[in-house]
């Protein structure tokens, strides 16, 4: 294979009817290592909506079970990709994805905001670290593929173009970026499973690297102190650098998904997609997380 044999493919299809096609092999073949950093990246800035935050706090999913709920969430977006919107995988991955999601209060608009993350996140990534910025056709195909998974979420009135998600996230982080206790310890929790993934005498460095990634908004928001500017200059030069590397190497042959990261650790034995995820308590009615005036059944009458 050429080294620009993927794109040049990708280009040769619509970015509209081919959207998963495309989608698909930007985030297997031509870009692996970079969109798993770049949708961890998404998801962790929706921790700083002090909402969402405090929510993935008090399900403690994300501060006693970081590492499983990581692998399920890593392994039903997965499912997807891999598999498509119209296979028995790809339905039973949407399924779970909205019954765990439709068991707690969250409102319309963080629905879409977390959304506008998946598809602006890993664009600006990408453009600044990876070993060839994102095509007009993968950006275009990125979106449709977002906006048919949220189509299949139920979310309304999703943004159309790229442009009206970016705007949508910028304008929401704007609006609600801000300090949240329980968020912070959400925040730090996934900070300590990015550090457990190297050996352990490497983790307070590892952690300086994350937050030297971070914009401004972010640091505040969690109240980070920031690294130092040469800190900062040596990591991302450093990450841009792995990126000329992997221009410089022959293009992947075959795709590599992200159930094969070696960062997913849960499952060591194999999982059924059916599994994934949390599962309502039965009989519980309501959002199983208490709110400021209700019990964790439902509202207090």
């Amino acid at each position: 294979m050429k080294r620009f044999e993927n794109l040049e493919r990708i280009r040769r299809l619509d970015p509209v009817a081919d959207a998963l096609e495309i989608y698909r092999i930007s985030v297997s073949s031509e870009f692996p290592w970079d969109y798993a950093r770049a949708l961890e990246l998404a998801l962790y800035r929706t921790y700083a909506v002090p909402g969402i935050g405090r929510l993935l706090a008090r399900t403690a999913e994300l501060t006693e079970r970081t590492q499983k709920r990581y692998d399920d969430t890593v392994l039903l977006l997965d499912t997807v990709v891999e598999h498509g919107f119209a296979t028995e995988e790809g339905r039973t991955a949407i399924r779970r994805i909205n019954r765990m999601h439709r068991s707690y209060d969250i409102s319309d608009d963080d629905m879409r905001y977390v959304l506008s993350t998946f598809v602006v996140v890993p664009r600006r990534w990408i453009d600044a670290y990876a070993w060839r910025r994102l095509s007009w056709h993968e950006v275009v195909a990125t979106t449709e593929y977002y906006r048919t998974l949220g189509r299949h979420m139920g979310i309304p009135d999703i943004p159309e173009t790229y442009e009206e998600f970016e705007t949508l996230l910028d304008s929401y982080e704007e609006a609600h970026f801000g300090w949240d206790e329980d968020a912070r310890r959400v925040s730090d929790a996934t900070l300590g499973l990015m550090a457990s993934w190297y050996p352990g005498p490497l983790a307070p460095l590892l952690r300086t690297a994350t937050l030297a990634l971070l914009d401004e908004p972010l640091l505040r928001a969690f109240h980070y102190p920031r690294p130092g500017a040469v800190t900062t200059a040596l990591v991302r030069r450093a990450v841009r650098a792995r990126g000329r590397l992997v221009r410089l190497l022959p293009p992947r042959r075959d795709p590599h998904f992200a159930r094969q990261n070696r960062e997913v650790k849960g499952y060591p034995n194999g999982y059924r997609v059916a599994d994934l995820g949390t599962h309502p308590v039965p009989g519980l009615r309501g959002c199983p997380v208490r709110h400021e005036g209700t019990s964790a059944a439902g509202p207090v009458e």
